[in-house]
């Protein structure tokens, strides 16, 4: 995970510019140009919450241009991992970011920059939680002017945010952060992951920016 470095409390009227629904499935695989290859189609979870915005996350694998073994199964892991992950984000948040993925065995684990770059190491981390996780920083967590005032004292103080941890775990929820992550719900560590975890990040990542993240 990158040292660089939750219900949305009522939907927002998209703007004119917003005028296109959710695709439920992604772009189907192009080349974009040489080395270059897009998402594969994928259908995003069902949920009660679906909001009517365009699916603004978009991103593209780098691949060799003769790839061995080792790229392919990788290439097919982060594919997989990274379809789940941006469907998700796509289907729950109007949240936009053009995300360029890169396969690199020499990262331990994986990293997300907020210029939009994330990058695959190992294989255990090929995983939805682990590209949630690193979208989240490619939009700002742990990497943004704006998340090192609104939680660089140890607990995120965004209204936004706060509120939805507290719709979720309580009155007295809050949202520790530390270290360029987030928790609850910052899907920090493969055993945080569910289907609910992972919604619930989503909609708090989406808090965030709205908070000014």
């Amino acid at each position: 995970m990158s040292s660089r470095r939750a219900p949305i409390p009522g939907r927002r009227t998209p703007g004119p510019w917003r005028t296109k629904a959710v695709v439920a499935a992604l772009a189907a695989a192009v080349l974009a140009g040489p080395g270059i290859a897009q998402a594969t189609p994928q259908t995003a979870p069902a949920s009660q919450d679906r909001v009517t915005a365009a699916a603004d996350i978009t991103w593209t694998l780098e691949r060799a241009s003769n790839p061995t073994q080792d790229q392919r199964t990788a290439y097919d892991l982060i594919t997989r991992a990274m379809n789940a992950a941006v469907a998700r984000y796509n289907n729950l948040s109007d949240l936009g970011k053009t995300i360029t993925v890169r396969y690199d065995p020499g990262v331990p684990t994986a990293d997300g920059n907020i210029n939009g770059t994330i990058r695959f190491g190992n294989r255990s981390y090929m995983t939805e939680r682990t590209a949630l996780h690193e979208i989240a920083h490619t939009i700002g967590v742990g990497t943004s002017s704006g998340w090192s005032r609104l939680g660089g004292s140890g607990t995120w103080t965004g209204a936004q945010a706060t509120a939805l941890v507290r719709q979720f775990d309580g009155s007295g929820a809050k949202l520790s952060t530390g270290g360029g992550h987030f928790w609850p719900y910052g899907l920090n560590y493969e055993n945080e992951f569910s289907n609910t975890a992972a919604d619930r990040h989503v909609r708090i990542v989406a808090a965030m920016v709205r908070d000014g993240l």
